[in-house]
């Protein structure tokens, strides 16, 4: 459970329609409903009655309301308070498993970098932003979700993915030859979804359907060596070694490439994070091949 969830519950609460409140809260409507439904199961209570016409609070909800406001209120004084104590206008930045390692180092003398420990997929760290949760976001993200949420991004990384495959060899790998696995029982893979299904679509590469999250660490290997196919890697560090009976090849025709995007709001005005933005993009390296894809939405095609 987690505030952003609560200040979801609140909106919904206030507005008893999820797309209002979804517009309220610069969210997609699919994710504020999908929040508030893992808030229920972590309560385990209903909140809300919902149909097709109508969003009425359950006596569950109702009696929630007032200790949930209540709760944020403290949450909003206990920042307030800090803020006060430490005497520093604090930039607060999210991640997804990557960010530069000298991070900190950029902003020495900009900005007050704070690194949120909350490790959670892209399209919910650009929520974060978004809410006021967290003031950066290193992400995968397309124009749409800024777009929808009113962020902007600037470039901070890219990654160059690869394909493993458990048969030996070093010969680079055509796309429409590759594997990609697309999960369907996890939200957190929502935006490797996109990317996969969307780089599928363009080069011929085979999509395989799993439901057992394993589009990285143990369980990928395991896909890989199932498939007997090269199967695309996604961007997400786990800190787990290539095992040796698998080898690691590249991908072109064309080559995929995933960009990592630090995410702002649109109306940032504050010094100290417009000035943490400025150290943390300088000298990022763009693109440059000719034979590199990106998808259609990403902001750095």
């Amino acid at each position: 459970m987690e505030l952003r969830q609560l200040r979801y519950f609140v909106a919904v609460a206030e507005e008893l329609n999820f797309g209002r409140a979804a517009a309220r809260l610069l969210i997609a409507g699919p994710s504020l409903s999908q929040q508030i439904k893992s808030l229920e199961r972590d309560l385990g209570v209903k909140l809300f009655e919902r149909d097709r016409r109508s969003v009425t609070l359950t006596p569950s909800g109702e009696a929630l309301l007032p200790k949930t406001r209540e709760l944020l209120e403290q949450a909003d004084a206990l920042r307030r308070t800090a803020a006060g104590l430490d005497g520093a206008d604090c930039v607060r930045l999210g991640y997804v498993s990557w960010y530069p390692k000298d991070l900190v180092t950029r902003t020495t003398g900009v900005a007050h970098l704070v690194v949120d420990p909350w490790v959670m997929p892209s399209h919910t760290q650009a929520s974060r932003v978004a809410d006021g949760s967290i003031d950066l976001a290193i992400c995968w993200v397309r124009t749409d979700d800024l777009q929808e949420q009113g962020l902007t991004a600037r470039l901070i990384g890219v990654d160059r993915l690869f394909a493993l495959s458990a048969r030996p060899g070093t010969k680079p790998v055509k796309a429409e030859q590759a594997v990609v696995l697309v999960d369907d029982g996890s939200a957190a893979w929502s935006s490797w979804n996109l990317y996969a299904e969307e780089f599928a679509a363009a080069t011929g590469a085979t999509v395989e359907r799993i439901d057992d999250e394993g589009i990285t660490g143990p369980a990928f290997f395991e896909h890989v060596r199932r498939l007997r196919r090269p199967v695309l890697s996604s961007p997400k560090r786990t800190g787990i070694s290539l095992p040796p009976d698998l080898v690691q090849r590249q991908v072109d025709r064309p080559t995929p490439y995933w960009t990592w995007s630090l995410v702002s709001r649109e109306s940032e005005t504050r010094p100290s994070v417009l000035a943490a933005i400025e150290a943390l993009t300088q000298d990022v390296q763009t693109i440059d091949d000719p034979d590199g894809w990106l998808p259609a939405a990403d902001p750095f095609r």
